[in-house]
């Protein structure tokens, strides 16, 4: 009877352990990229500059101000979204007009090779995400963003500024917060949502599209993008 039960025991630990999932392939070259696409154009990347021309970038990781202290992109005078959520992002753009705002993009695609240097440095799920299986900003479908009166072209106030990893940032954080800011973070997570997309309570500004969809994973470098994908959707 023990021999059984130890049996079955051991074919049931060789059958969950033989279906845990494989990880995601790694879309390396402009060749695999339009593999990707072909197979599902939904992976499809768009360039954010492309289909909303006035919009305000503040790519801080093409630069040094950063909390890694490194220009992580080399190449990055634009950055881009997956079709379904740069869609998104182009009527998200068209209902802020009509109340005087705008965004300020601080970030959105990544290439998987970057996001696996943050976790080396920092390696806290709060704010980097865990490389193992990609994560939002690799696959086009996050974005890091900020509201900006479009008559000044200033950020409306949001209590701290980009890549803040204290609980201030939080969105469930309210302590010491004025009325202004709470009312600014709640305009900007409402509109979000409104129109697809879902918070990370660490991180004020990030936001993901929600979607059931499996988006490949990308380590594209800039410089192939703004050469060679020019698409629309």
């Amino acid at each position: 009877m023990k021999l059984i039960i130890c049996l079955s025991f051991c074919i049931i630990f060789f059958t969950v352990s033989s279906a845990k999932a494989e990880p995601q392939p790694i879309i390396s070259t402009l060749k695999d990229y339009k593999a990707s696409v072909k197979l599902n154009d939904k992976n499809e990347m768009i360039n954010l500059k492309q289909i909303i021309p006035d919009i305000i970038f503040d790519l801080k990781y093409s630069t040094t101000n950063n909390f890694t202290k490194r220009k992580l992109y080399k190449s990055a005078t634009t950055t881009y979204l997956g079709k379904d959520a740069a869609a998104a992002l182009l009527l998200i753009h068209e209902y802020l007009k009509n109340m005087g705002l705008g965004f300020k993009i601080f970030d959105a695609y990544r290439p998987y090779s970057v996001t696996k240097l943050m976790w080396a440095i920092i390696h806290d799920k709060r704010y980097v995400a865990n490389p193992v299986n990609g994560s939002g900003h690799n696959k086009g479908i996050a974005v890091d963003i900020t509201l900006v009166n479009l008559t000044t072209a200033k950020e409306l106030n949001m209590g701290t500024a980009f890549d803040n990893f204290t609980d201030t940032a939080h969105h469930s954080f309210t302590k010491n917060l004025s009325p202004e800011i709470i009312a600014n973070r709640v305009l900007l997570k409402s509109t979000m949502e409104k129109f697809g997309f879902k918070s990370l309570e660490t991180e004020w500004w990030h936001y993901s599209w929600k979607s059931n969809e499996i988006y490949d994973v990308m380590d594209i470098n800039f410089k192939i993008l703004n050469k060679r994908i020019n698409y629309y959707f």
